[in-house]
Protein backbone atom coordinates (compact mmCIF):
# COMPACT_ATOMS: atom_id res chain seq x y z
CA UNK A 1 0.00 0.00 0.00
CA UNK A 2 0.97 3.70 -0.99
CA UNK A 3 1.34 6.00 1.86
CA UNK A 4 1.06 9.73 2.02
CA UNK A 5 3.51 10.77 4.75
CA UNK A 6 3.55 14.40 4.43
CA UNK A 7 1.10 16.80 6.07
CA UNK A 8 0.96 19.33 2.83
CA UNK A 9 0.24 16.35 0.68
CA UNK A 10 -2.54 15.12 3.10
CA UNK A 11 -4.28 18.67 2.72
CA UNK A 12 -3.68 18.73 -0.87
CA UNK A 13 -5.27 15.35 -0.83
CA UNK A 14 -8.48 16.58 1.05
CA UNK A 15 -8.81 19.72 -0.41
CA UNK A 16 -10.51 18.61 -3.66
CA UNK A 17 -13.43 17.20 -0.94
CA UNK A 18 -13.79 21.36 -0.19
CA UNK A 19 -15.09 21.92 -3.70
CA UNK A 20 -18.78 20.72 -4.23
CA UNK A 21 -19.09 22.92 -0.57
CA UNK A 22 -16.92 26.14 -1.64
CA UNK A 23 -19.60 28.42 -1.40
CA UNK A 24 -20.47 27.69 1.98
CA UNK A 25 -17.25 27.69 3.28
CA UNK A 26 -16.53 31.11 2.05
CA UNK A 27 -19.25 32.25 3.94
CA UNK A 28 -18.21 30.19 6.76
CA UNK A 29 -14.76 32.18 6.77
CA UNK A 30 -16.98 35.49 6.28
CA UNK A 31 -18.45 34.70 9.07
CA UNK A 32 -15.31 33.79 11.19
CA UNK A 33 -14.07 37.09 10.38
CA UNK A 34 -17.11 39.09 11.77
CA UNK A 35 -16.41 37.25 14.88
CA UNK A 36 -13.07 37.97 15.34
CA UNK A 37 -13.62 41.58 14.21
CA UNK A 38 -15.96 41.76 17.32
CA UNK A 39 -13.30 40.48 19.45
CA UNK A 40 -10.95 42.90 18.46
CA UNK A 41 -12.67 46.08 18.77
CA UNK A 42 -14.00 45.68 22.93
CA UNK A 43 -10.05 46.59 23.47
CA UNK A 44 -10.39 49.66 21.04
CA UNK A 45 -14.13 50.57 22.62
CA UNK A 46 -12.51 49.99 26.72
CA UNK A 47 -8.98 52.09 25.34
CA UNK A 48 -11.34 55.35 23.86
CA UNK A 49 -13.17 55.06 27.28
CA UNK A 50 -10.45 54.57 29.37
CA UNK A 51 -8.72 57.41 27.35
CA UNK A 52 -11.40 59.87 27.86
CA UNK A 53 -11.60 59.42 31.50
CA UNK A 54 -7.67 59.83 31.85
CA UNK A 55 -6.81 62.99 29.49
CA UNK A 56 -9.48 64.67 29.02
CA UNK A 57 -12.90 64.03 31.74
CA UNK A 58 -14.90 66.26 30.24
CA UNK A 59 -14.97 63.91 26.54
CA UNK A 60 -16.25 61.10 28.63
CA UNK A 61 -19.92 61.69 28.90
CA UNK A 62 -23.24 59.18 29.14
CA UNK A 63 -23.43 59.75 25.77
CA UNK A 64 -20.31 58.51 24.75
CA UNK A 65 -20.27 55.38 27.21
CA UNK A 66 -23.57 54.18 25.45
CA UNK A 67 -22.73 54.80 22.19
CA UNK A 68 -20.27 52.36 22.53
CA UNK A 69 -22.41 50.66 24.55
CA UNK A 70 -24.63 50.17 21.62
CA UNK A 71 -22.35 49.94 18.97
CA UNK A 72 -20.99 46.98 20.73
CA UNK A 73 -24.16 44.96 21.14
CA UNK A 74 -24.94 45.32 17.79
CA UNK A 75 -21.41 43.81 17.18
CA UNK A 76 -22.42 41.04 19.55
CA UNK A 77 -25.56 40.40 17.26
CA UNK A 78 -23.52 39.81 14.75
CA UNK A 79 -21.26 38.00 16.00
CA UNK A 80 -24.02 35.75 17.81
CA UNK A 81 -25.67 35.28 14.36
CA UNK A 82 -22.51 34.60 12.52
CA UNK A 83 -21.26 32.24 15.11
CA UNK A 84 -24.76 30.35 14.42
CA UNK A 85 -23.96 29.73 10.78
CA UNK A 86 -20.67 28.38 11.67
CA UNK A 87 -20.93 26.21 14.41
CA UNK A 88 -24.42 24.62 12.45
CA UNK A 89 -24.23 25.17 8.46
CA UNK A 90 -20.42 25.15 9.22
CA UNK A 91 -20.43 21.58 11.07
CA UNK A 92 -22.74 20.14 8.88
CA UNK A 93 -20.49 20.96 6.10
CA UNK A 94 -17.85 18.68 7.53
CA UNK A 95 -20.03 15.95 7.86
CA UNK A 96 -21.43 15.96 4.22
CA UNK A 97 -17.79 16.20 3.65
CA UNK A 98 -17.03 12.81 5.62
CA UNK A 99 -19.99 11.35 3.87
CA UNK A 100 -18.52 11.87 0.57
CA UNK A 101 -15.21 10.01 1.47
CA UNK A 102 -16.77 7.68 3.22
CA UNK A 103 -18.94 6.70 0.47
CA UNK A 104 -15.35 6.68 -2.28
CA UNK A 105 -14.11 4.37 0.39
CA UNK A 106 -16.50 2.02 0.17
CA UNK A 107 -17.02 2.45 -3.28
CA UNK A 108 -13.16 1.90 -4.02
CA UNK A 109 -13.45 -0.84 -1.70
CA UNK A 110 -15.53 -2.49 -3.99
CA UNK A 111 -13.15 -2.15 -6.82
CA UNK A 112 -10.20 -3.94 -5.22
CA UNK A 113 -10.21 -7.70 -5.80
CA UNK A 114 -9.89 -11.01 -3.87
CA UNK A 115 -6.31 -10.80 -3.30
CA UNK A 116 -6.59 -7.45 -1.18
CA UNK A 117 -9.39 -8.81 1.24
CA UNK A 118 -7.22 -12.22 1.20
CA UNK A 119 -4.91 -9.92 2.85
CA UNK A 120 -6.61 -7.41 4.82
CA UNK A 121 -8.62 -7.96 8.00
CA UNK A 122 -12.45 -6.63 7.54
CA UNK A 123 -12.40 -5.41 11.51
CA UNK A 124 -9.36 -3.28 10.02
CA UNK A 125 -11.66 -1.96 7.61
CA UNK A 126 -14.56 -1.71 9.02
CA UNK A 127 -12.54 0.93 11.48
CA UNK A 128 -11.06 2.17 8.86
CA UNK A 129 -14.38 3.02 6.89
CA UNK A 130 -16.36 4.76 10.36
CA UNK A 131 -14.32 5.61 13.22
CA UNK A 132 -11.03 7.16 11.47
CA UNK A 133 -13.13 9.38 9.56
CA UNK A 134 -15.75 10.50 12.46
CA UNK A 135 -12.75 13.27 13.25
CA UNK A 136 -13.07 14.46 9.64
CA UNK A 137 -16.16 16.38 10.26
CA UNK A 138 -14.09 18.40 13.06
CA UNK A 139 -11.00 18.49 10.71
CA UNK A 140 -12.78 19.58 7.68
CA UNK A 141 -14.77 22.46 9.62
CA UNK A 142 -12.50 23.90 12.13
CA UNK A 143 -8.93 23.79 9.96
CA UNK A 144 -9.43 26.41 6.98
CA UNK A 145 -11.83 28.48 10.16
CA UNK A 146 -9.87 28.49 13.14
CA UNK A 147 -6.07 28.71 11.21
CA UNK A 148 -8.16 32.12 9.66
CA UNK A 149 -9.53 33.58 12.41
CA UNK A 150 -5.67 33.37 14.30
CA UNK A 151 -4.10 34.37 11.52
CA UNK A 152 -6.29 37.73 11.32
CA UNK A 153 -6.44 37.95 15.15
CA UNK A 154 -2.10 37.93 15.06
CA UNK A 155 -2.14 40.16 11.79
CA UNK A 156 -4.79 42.94 12.87
CA UNK A 157 -3.45 42.88 16.74
CA UNK A 158 0.23 43.30 15.72
CA UNK A 159 -0.75 46.36 13.59
CA UNK A 160 -2.67 47.86 16.10
CA UNK A 161 -0.58 47.30 18.69
CA UNK A 162 2.40 48.71 16.97
CA UNK A 163 0.77 52.20 16.57
CA UNK A 164 0.92 52.11 19.88
CA UNK A 165 4.03 51.15 20.93
CA UNK A 166 6.19 49.11 18.32
CA UNK A 167 8.88 48.28 20.94
CA UNK A 168 6.51 46.30 23.60
CA UNK A 169 4.83 44.84 20.76
CA UNK A 170 8.23 43.29 19.35
CA UNK A 171 9.49 42.38 22.54
CA UNK A 172 5.61 40.44 23.41
CA UNK A 173 5.65 38.82 19.68
CA UNK A 174 9.30 37.68 20.46
CA UNK A 175 7.70 34.68 22.53
CA UNK A 176 5.38 33.57 19.89
CA UNK A 177 8.16 31.43 17.80
CA UNK A 178 9.06 29.99 20.84
CA UNK A 179 5.30 29.16 21.14
CA UNK A 180 5.21 27.88 17.46
CA UNK A 181 8.15 25.59 18.31
CA UNK A 182 7.01 24.19 21.13
CA UNK A 183 3.64 23.28 19.39
CA UNK A 184 5.22 21.41 16.93
CA UNK A 185 7.47 19.70 18.88
CA UNK A 186 4.59 17.96 21.02
CA UNK A 187 2.18 17.91 17.60
CA UNK A 188 4.34 15.73 15.51
CA UNK A 189 4.39 13.80 19.58
CA UNK A 190 0.76 13.29 19.44
CA UNK A 191 0.42 12.58 15.40
CA UNK A 192 2.70 9.85 15.85
CA UNK A 193 0.44 8.20 19.13
CA UNK A 194 -2.70 9.00 17.39
CA UNK A 195 -1.75 6.77 13.70
CA UNK A 196 -0.58 4.28 16.30
CA UNK A 197 -3.19 4.50 18.18
CA UNK A 198 -5.96 4.28 14.56
CA UNK A 199 -3.94 1.17 13.92
CA UNK A 200 -4.37 -0.40 17.01
CA UNK A 201 -7.97 -0.05 17.44
CA UNK A 202 -8.91 -1.47 14.13
CA UNK A 203 -6.70 -4.57 15.09
CA UNK A 204 -8.75 -4.77 18.05
CA UNK A 205 -11.93 -4.48 16.06
CA UNK A 206 -10.92 -6.66 13.84
CA UNK A 207 -9.98 -9.48 17.08
CA UNK A 208 -13.29 -8.68 18.65
CA UNK A 209 -14.82 -9.21 14.87
CA UNK A 210 -13.13 -12.66 14.58
CA UNK A 211 -13.87 -13.62 18.26
CA UNK A 212 -17.78 -12.69 18.07
CA UNK A 213 -18.31 -14.34 14.74
CA UNK A 214 -16.77 -17.41 16.12
CA UNK A 215 -18.60 -17.66 18.93
CA UNK A 216 -20.45 -20.85 18.65
CA UNK A 217 -16.55 -22.14 17.99
CA UNK A 218 -14.85 -20.64 21.09
CA UNK A 219 -17.88 -21.86 23.54
CA UNK A 220 -17.99 -25.51 21.91
CA UNK A 221 -14.25 -25.77 22.65
CA UNK A 222 -14.86 -23.85 25.96
CA UNK A 223 -12.21 -21.32 25.37
CA UNK A 224 -13.60 -18.14 26.52
CA UNK A 225 -10.86 -17.37 28.45
CA UNK A 226 -8.64 -17.94 25.34
CA UNK A 227 -10.22 -15.28 23.68
CA UNK A 228 -10.78 -12.91 26.77
CA UNK A 229 -7.00 -13.55 27.32
CA UNK A 230 -6.55 -12.42 23.28
CA UNK A 231 -8.92 -9.25 23.69
CA UNK A 232 -6.99 -7.92 27.24
CA UNK A 233 -3.46 -8.09 25.40
CA UNK A 234 -5.11 -5.92 22.56
CA UNK A 235 -7.28 -3.86 24.91
CA UNK A 236 -3.99 -3.28 26.86
CA UNK A 237 -1.82 -2.26 24.39
CA UNK A 238 -4.47 0.37 23.16
CA UNK A 239 -4.68 1.52 27.06
CA UNK A 240 -0.25 2.25 26.75
CA UNK A 241 -0.97 4.08 23.95
CA UNK A 242 -3.92 6.15 25.57
CA UNK A 243 -1.97 6.60 28.68
CA UNK A 244 1.08 7.73 26.36
CA UNK A 245 -1.12 10.31 24.45
CA UNK A 246 -2.63 12.13 27.69
CA UNK A 247 0.83 12.39 28.86
CA UNK A 248 1.99 14.23 25.80
CA UNK A 249 -1.27 16.15 26.08
CA UNK A 250 -0.89 16.85 29.44
CA UNK A 251 2.75 18.33 28.97
CA UNK A 252 1.38 19.91 25.26
CA UNK A 253 -1.02 22.09 27.37
CA UNK A 254 1.31 22.89 30.64
CA UNK A 255 4.16 24.61 28.38
CA UNK A 256 1.27 26.64 26.85
CA UNK A 257 -0.07 27.81 30.34
CA UNK A 258 3.60 28.51 31.08
CA UNK A 259 4.05 30.50 28.24
CA UNK A 260 0.48 32.54 28.59
CA UNK A 261 2.22 33.36 32.19
CA UNK A 262 4.84 34.49 30.33
CA UNK A 263 3.19 36.17 28.38
CA UNK A 264 1.38 38.20 30.67
CA UNK A 265 3.65 38.79 33.21
CA UNK A 266 6.06 40.27 30.17
CA UNK A 267 3.45 42.79 29.59
CA UNK A 268 2.41 43.48 32.97
CA UNK A 269 6.15 44.44 33.59
CA UNK A 270 7.66 45.61 30.18
CA UNK A 271 4.29 47.72 29.86
CA UNK A 272 4.84 49.42 33.15
CA UNK A 273 8.17 50.10 32.41
CA UNK A 274 7.07 51.76 29.21
CA UNK A 275 4.19 53.55 31.29
CA UNK A 276 6.42 55.01 33.91
CA UNK A 277 8.96 55.91 31.45
CA UNK A 278 5.69 57.90 29.44
CA UNK A 279 5.98 55.65 26.33
CA UNK A 280 2.61 54.72 26.40
CA UNK A 281 -0.32 55.91 28.01
CA UNK A 282 -3.04 54.37 30.61
CA UNK A 283 -5.23 53.74 27.80
CA UNK A 284 -2.63 51.59 26.09
CA UNK A 285 -1.40 49.85 28.94
CA UNK A 286 -4.90 48.20 28.85
CA UNK A 287 -5.69 47.91 25.63
CA UNK A 288 -2.08 45.96 25.57
CA UNK A 289 -3.17 43.46 28.04
CA UNK A 290 -6.81 42.94 26.75
CA UNK A 291 -5.00 42.31 22.97
CA UNK A 292 -2.30 39.86 25.21
CA UNK A 293 -5.43 37.94 26.42
CA UNK A 294 -7.37 37.97 23.04
CA UNK A 295 -3.77 37.04 21.04
CA UNK A 296 -3.46 34.08 23.93
CA UNK A 297 -6.82 32.84 23.51
CA UNK A 298 -6.42 32.68 19.52
CA UNK A 299 -3.32 30.72 20.88
CA UNK A 300 -4.55 28.68 22.71
CA UNK A 301 -7.71 27.70 20.68
CA UNK A 302 -4.88 26.69 18.26
CA UNK A 303 -2.91 24.45 20.89
CA UNK A 304 -6.33 22.95 21.68
CA UNK A 305 -7.41 22.39 17.99
CA UNK A 306 -3.95 20.97 17.34
CA UNK A 307 -5.35 17.40 18.54
CA UNK A 308 -8.37 17.58 16.35
CA UNK A 309 -5.88 18.20 13.58
CA UNK A 310 -3.73 15.66 14.13
CA UNK A 311 -6.89 13.19 14.43
CA UNK A 312 -8.00 14.22 11.26
CA UNK A 313 -4.75 14.38 9.34
CA UNK A 314 -4.40 10.52 10.84
CA UNK A 315 -7.82 9.89 9.55
CA UNK A 316 -6.85 11.16 6.24
CA UNK A 317 -3.67 9.22 6.68
CA UNK A 318 -5.39 6.13 6.74
CA UNK A 319 -8.25 6.86 3.62
CA UNK A 320 -5.41 8.08 1.34
CA UNK A 321 -3.60 4.58 1.85
CA UNK A 322 -6.43 2.70 0.97
CA UNK A 323 -7.34 4.76 -1.84
CA UNK A 324 -4.02 4.49 -3.15
CA UNK A 325 -4.41 0.82 -3.21
CA UNK A 326 -4.28 0.04 -6.94
CA UNK A 327 -6.96 -2.50 -7.67
CA UNK A 328 -5.37 -5.34 -9.45
CA UNK A 329 -8.38 -6.15 -11.63
CA UNK A 330 -10.00 -3.01 -14.00
CA UNK A 331 -12.13 -3.04 -17.30
CA UNK A 332 -9.38 -2.98 -20.13
CA UNK A 333 -10.49 0.28 -22.39
CA UNK A 334 -12.98 -0.13 -24.82
CA UNK A 335 -13.82 -3.39 -22.89
CA UNK A 336 -17.71 -4.32 -23.95
CA UNK A 337 -20.54 -6.03 -22.43
CA UNK A 338 -20.52 -9.81 -22.87
CA UNK A 339 -23.95 -10.73 -24.42
CA UNK A 340 -25.91 -13.35 -25.55
CA UNK A 341 -24.15 -16.15 -24.20
CA UNK A 342 -24.03 -20.14 -25.23
CA UNK A 343 -21.45 -21.32 -22.57
CA UNK A 344 -18.26 -22.24 -24.59
CA UNK A 345 -15.26 -22.57 -21.80
CA UNK A 346 -11.71 -22.33 -22.76
CA UNK A 347 -8.46 -22.42 -21.22
CA UNK A 348 -5.27 -21.24 -23.42
CA UNK A 349 -1.97 -21.81 -21.82
CA UNK A 350 -3.32 -20.96 -18.22
CA UNK A 351 -0.33 -20.04 -15.95
CA UNK A 352 -1.54 -18.72 -12.49
CA UNK A 353 0.23 -18.02 -9.03
CA UNK A 354 -0.94 -16.00 -6.12
CA UNK A 355 0.89 -12.52 -5.89
CA UNK A 356 2.53 -13.64 -2.26
CA UNK A 357 3.56 -17.12 -3.30
CA UNK A 358 6.34 -18.02 -5.76
CA UNK A 359 5.18 -21.60 -7.05
CA UNK A 360 2.22 -21.63 -9.57
CA UNK A 361 -1.11 -23.04 -8.77
CA UNK A 362 -2.03 -23.72 -12.75
CA UNK A 363 0.65 -24.21 -15.45
CA UNK A 364 0.04 -23.97 -18.91
CA UNK A 365 -3.04 -25.64 -18.44
CA UNK A 366 -5.40 -25.73 -21.59
CA UNK A 367 -9.16 -26.81 -21.13
CA UNK A 368 -12.01 -26.33 -23.56
CA UNK A 369 -15.76 -26.57 -22.54
CA UNK A 370 -18.53 -26.91 -24.56
CA UNK A 371 -21.48 -24.87 -24.39
CA UNK A 372 -24.23 -26.81 -21.82
CA UNK A 373 -21.48 -29.49 -20.77
CA UNK A 374 -21.12 -30.30 -17.22
CA UNK A 375 -17.95 -30.97 -15.83
CA UNK A 376 -16.44 -32.05 -12.18
CA UNK A 377 -13.53 -31.19 -10.47
CA UNK A 378 -11.88 -33.31 -8.33
CA UNK A 379 -8.49 -34.26 -6.77
CA UNK A 380 -6.03 -33.77 -4.14
CA UNK A 381 -6.37 -30.43 -1.85
CA UNK A 382 -3.92 -27.50 -3.40
CA UNK A 383 -4.69 -29.03 -6.83
CA UNK A 384 -6.02 -25.47 -8.49
CA UNK A 385 -9.66 -26.65 -8.65
CA UNK A 386 -11.13 -23.43 -6.69
CA UNK A 387 -8.71 -21.40 -8.37
CA UNK A 388 -9.41 -22.83 -11.62
CA UNK A 389 -13.33 -21.29 -10.85
CA UNK A 390 -12.31 -18.46 -9.67
CA UNK A 391 -10.09 -17.08 -12.81
CA UNK A 392 -13.89 -18.00 -14.68
CA UNK A 393 -15.25 -14.76 -13.36
CA UNK A 394 -11.87 -12.76 -13.12
CA UNK A 395 -11.77 -12.72 -9.00
CA UNK A 396 -8.23 -13.19 -9.73
CA UNK A 397 -6.25 -12.88 -13.04
CA UNK A 398 -4.37 -15.05 -14.56
CA UNK A 399 -0.91 -14.67 -14.86
CA UNK A 400 -0.15 -16.23 -18.47
CA UNK A 401 -2.09 -17.34 -21.00
CA UNK A 402 -5.96 -16.45 -21.54
CA UNK A 403 -9.27 -17.44 -20.18
CA UNK A 404 -12.35 -17.39 -23.69
CA UNK A 405 -16.61 -17.13 -23.19
CA UNK A 406 -17.87 -17.78 -26.86
CA UNK A 407 -13.80 -17.12 -28.45
CA UNK A 408 -14.05 -13.87 -26.53
CA UNK A 409 -10.88 -13.18 -23.95
CA UNK A 410 -12.84 -12.65 -20.61
CA UNK A 411 -10.40 -9.28 -20.17
CA UNK A 412 -12.11 -7.72 -23.44
CA UNK A 413 -15.42 -7.68 -21.92
CA UNK A 414 -16.45 -5.44 -18.55
CA UNK A 415 -16.44 -7.44 -14.94
CA UNK A 416 -19.99 -6.63 -14.63
CA UNK A 417 -21.25 -8.02 -17.47
CA UNK A 418 -19.07 -10.96 -16.81
CA UNK A 419 -20.31 -11.65 -13.54
CA UNK A 420 -23.53 -11.63 -14.65
CA UNK A 421 -23.58 -14.80 -16.77
CA UNK A 422 -22.04 -16.59 -13.93
CA UNK A 423 -23.85 -18.35 -10.86
CA UNK A 424 -21.66 -19.26 -7.83
CA UNK A 425 -22.95 -21.40 -5.64
CA UNK A 426 -20.36 -22.14 -2.48
CA UNK A 427 -19.60 -24.21 0.29
CA UNK A 428 -20.05 -21.20 2.54
CA UNK A 429 -23.17 -19.70 1.95
CA UNK A 430 -23.03 -15.96 2.88
CA UNK A 431 -26.77 -14.33 3.71
CA UNK A 432 -27.16 -10.75 3.90
CA UNK A 433 -29.00 -9.74 7.62
CA UNK A 434 -32.43 -9.28 6.17
CA UNK A 435 -35.83 -11.48 4.65
CA UNK A 436 -35.70 -14.32 2.95
CA UNK A 437 -37.49 -12.35 -0.29
CA UNK A 438 -34.29 -9.94 -0.05
CA UNK A 439 -31.41 -12.91 -0.14
CA UNK A 440 -33.39 -14.33 -2.99
CA UNK A 441 -34.12 -11.40 -4.64
CA UNK A 442 -30.20 -10.67 -4.65
CA UNK A 443 -29.62 -11.92 -7.75
CA UNK A 444 -32.47 -10.03 -8.97
CA UNK A 445 -32.94 -6.83 -7.42
CA UNK A 446 -35.82 -6.19 -9.66
CA UNK A 447 -37.33 -9.65 -9.68
CA UNK A 448 -41.33 -9.29 -8.76
CA UNK A 449 -43.13 -11.54 -5.90
CA UNK A 450 -44.01 -13.99 -8.55
CA UNK A 451 -40.16 -14.42 -9.73
CA UNK A 452 -38.83 -14.85 -6.54
CA UNK A 453 -41.51 -17.90 -5.58
CA UNK A 454 -40.55 -19.60 -8.65
CA UNK A 455 -36.95 -19.60 -8.00
CA UNK A 456 -37.90 -20.98 -4.55
CA UNK A 457 -39.54 -23.42 -5.65
CA UNK A 458 -37.14 -24.44 -8.53
CA UNK A 459 -34.43 -24.51 -5.08
CA UNK A 460 -36.79 -26.51 -3.47
CA UNK A 461 -36.78 -23.81 -0.97
CA UNK A 462 -40.68 -23.18 -1.01
CA UNK A 463 -42.30 -25.61 1.62
CA UNK A 464 -39.86 -24.45 4.18
CA UNK A 465 -40.08 -21.10 3.91
CA UNK A 466 -43.45 -21.51 3.65
CA UNK A 467 -43.60 -23.15 6.82
CA UNK A 468 -41.70 -19.94 8.64
CA UNK A 469 -43.25 -17.45 10.96
CA UNK A 470 -43.43 -14.78 8.28
CA UNK A 471 -42.74 -16.59 5.12
CA UNK A 472 -40.63 -14.78 2.50
CA UNK A 473 -40.72 -11.73 4.66
CA UNK A 474 -38.60 -13.72 7.74
CA UNK A 475 -35.70 -12.52 9.40
CA UNK A 476 -32.76 -14.61 8.38
CA UNK A 477 -30.34 -13.34 11.11
CA UNK A 478 -26.70 -12.09 10.76
CA UNK A 479 -25.33 -14.56 8.20
CA UNK A 480 -28.28 -16.40 7.81
CA UNK A 481 -27.61 -17.65 12.00
CA UNK A 482 -31.37 -18.27 11.85
CA UNK A 483 -31.60 -21.35 9.67
CA UNK A 484 -29.79 -24.81 9.02
CA UNK A 485 -27.18 -25.12 6.54
CA UNK A 486 -29.18 -26.81 4.48
CA UNK A 487 -32.13 -23.96 4.50
CA UNK A 488 -29.45 -21.43 3.85
CA UNK A 489 -27.71 -23.64 0.62
CA UNK A 490 -31.43 -23.89 -0.57
CA UNK A 491 -31.94 -20.18 -0.56
CA UNK A 492 -28.34 -19.63 -2.27
CA UNK A 493 -29.55 -21.86 -5.07
CA UNK A 494 -32.86 -19.90 -5.52
CA UNK A 495 -31.07 -16.95 -5.57
CA UNK A 496 -28.78 -18.47 -8.64
CA UNK A 497 -31.95 -19.63 -10.32
CA UNK A 498 -33.52 -16.03 -10.36
CA UNK A 499 -30.35 -14.62 -12.03
CA UNK A 500 -30.53 -17.36 -14.31
CA UNK A 501 -26.76 -17.47 -15.72
CA UNK A 502 -25.83 -19.51 -18.74
CA UNK A 503 -22.55 -21.05 -16.73
CA UNK A 504 -22.66 -22.31 -13.11
CA UNK A 505 -19.78 -23.26 -10.94
CA UNK A 506 -20.48 -25.25 -7.89
CA UNK A 507 -17.93 -25.32 -5.29
CA UNK A 508 -18.27 -27.99 -2.87
CA UNK A 509 -21.89 -26.70 -2.48
CA UNK A 510 -23.23 -29.98 -0.45
CA UNK A 511 -20.00 -31.12 1.42
CA UNK A 512 -21.12 -29.37 4.77
CA UNK A 513 -24.57 -30.70 5.07
CA UNK A 514 -26.10 -33.51 6.28
CA UNK A 515 -27.30 -36.80 4.10
CA UNK A 516 -30.79 -35.48 4.24
CA UNK A 517 -30.18 -31.94 3.21
CA UNK A 518 -27.16 -33.18 0.81
CA UNK A 519 -30.10 -35.00 -1.30
CA UNK A 520 -32.47 -32.18 -0.86
CA UNK A 521 -29.94 -29.84 -1.98
CA UNK A 522 -28.52 -32.14 -4.60
CA UNK A 523 -32.39 -32.17 -6.34
CA UNK A 524 -32.18 -28.70 -6.73
CA UNK A 525 -28.56 -28.44 -7.86
CA UNK A 526 -29.22 -31.07 -10.85
CA UNK A 527 -32.47 -28.75 -11.53
CA UNK A 528 -30.09 -26.08 -11.60
CA UNK A 529 -27.26 -27.22 -13.73
CA UNK A 530 -29.83 -28.34 -16.42
CA UNK A 531 -28.65 -26.96 -19.97
CA UNK A 532 -25.88 -25.01 -18.63
CA UNK A 533 -22.52 -24.78 -18.53
CA UNK A 534 -21.27 -26.07 -15.52
CA UNK A 535 -17.85 -26.62 -13.17
CA UNK A 536 -18.75 -28.87 -9.70
CA UNK A 537 -15.82 -28.95 -7.32
CA UNK A 538 -16.72 -31.91 -5.62
CA UNK A 539 -14.91 -34.24 -2.40
CA UNK A 540 -18.09 -36.59 -2.28
CA UNK A 541 -17.62 -37.99 -5.75
CA UNK A 542 -21.02 -40.00 -5.43
CA UNK A 543 -22.48 -36.61 -6.36
CA UNK A 544 -20.90 -35.88 -9.93
CA UNK A 545 -21.02 -39.60 -11.17
CA UNK A 546 -23.18 -38.42 -13.39
CA UNK A 547 -21.39 -34.77 -15.05
CA UNK A 548 -20.49 -35.27 -18.62
CA UNK A 549 -16.25 -34.76 -17.97
CA UNK A 550 -15.06 -35.55 -14.81
CA UNK A 551 -11.21 -34.14 -14.38
CA UNK A 552 -9.03 -35.53 -11.86
CA UNK A 553 -6.69 -32.03 -10.91
CA UNK A 554 -3.44 -32.06 -9.29
CA UNK A 555 -0.39 -30.42 -9.12
CA UNK A 556 0.53 -31.45 -12.13
CA UNK A 557 -2.21 -30.26 -14.25
CA UNK A 558 -5.25 -32.22 -15.45
CA UNK A 559 -3.97 -35.88 -14.85
CA UNK A 560 -6.90 -37.52 -16.22
CA UNK A 561 -10.31 -36.81 -18.10
CA UNK A 562 -13.24 -38.97 -18.57
CA UNK A 563 -16.39 -40.23 -17.44
CA UNK A 564 -17.01 -41.80 -14.58
CA UNK A 565 -17.36 -45.24 -16.16
CA UNK A 566 -14.12 -44.23 -18.07
CA UNK A 567 -12.34 -43.27 -15.35
CA UNK A 568 -12.98 -46.21 -13.29
CA UNK A 569 -12.09 -48.57 -16.17
CA UNK A 570 -8.96 -46.87 -16.69
CA UNK A 571 -8.17 -47.60 -13.12
CA UNK A 572 -6.04 -44.52 -12.12
CA UNK A 573 -6.26 -41.49 -9.73
CA UNK A 574 -9.85 -41.13 -9.94
CA UNK A 575 -10.69 -44.73 -9.25
CA UNK A 576 -8.42 -44.70 -6.09
CA UNK A 577 -10.01 -41.19 -4.76
CA UNK A 578 -13.45 -42.92 -5.51
CA UNK A 579 -12.62 -46.30 -3.58
CA UNK A 580 -11.65 -44.34 -0.85
CA UNK A 581 -14.49 -42.34 -0.72
CA UNK A 582 -16.68 -45.56 -0.90
CA UNK A 583 -14.58 -47.19 1.54
CA UNK A 584 -15.72 -44.42 4.47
Amino acid sequence: MKKTKSRLGLIKRFLPYYKKYKWIMLADLFCAGLTTVCELVLPMIVRSITEAATENLAALTVDLILRCGLFYVVLRVIDTAANYYMTSVGHIMGTKIENDMRHDLFAHLQKLSFSYYDNTKVGTLMSRITNDLFDVTEFAHHCPEEFFIAGVKIVCAFIILCTMSPWLTLIIFSLIPFMILSLLYFRARMRDNFAASRKQIGELNSQIEDSLLGIRVVKSYAKEDVEQEKFDRGNRDFLTLKTQRYRIMAQFHSATRLFDGLMYILVVVAGGLFLLDGQISPADYVAYLMFVSTLLTSIRRIVEFSEQFQQGLSGIDRFAEIMDTEPEILDRPGAKALSDVRGEVEFSGVTFRYETEHANVLTKLNLKVQAGESIALVGPSGGGKTTLCSLIPRFYEVTEGAIRIDGTDIRDVTMQSLRSQIGVVAQDVYLFSGSVRENIAYGKSDATDEEIIAAAKLAGAHEFIFSLPEGYDTYVGERGVKLSGGQKQRISIARVFLKNPPILILDEATSALDNESERLVQESLEKLAKGRTTFTIAHRLTTIRNADRILVLTERGIEESGTHAELIEKGGIYKELYQLYAAM
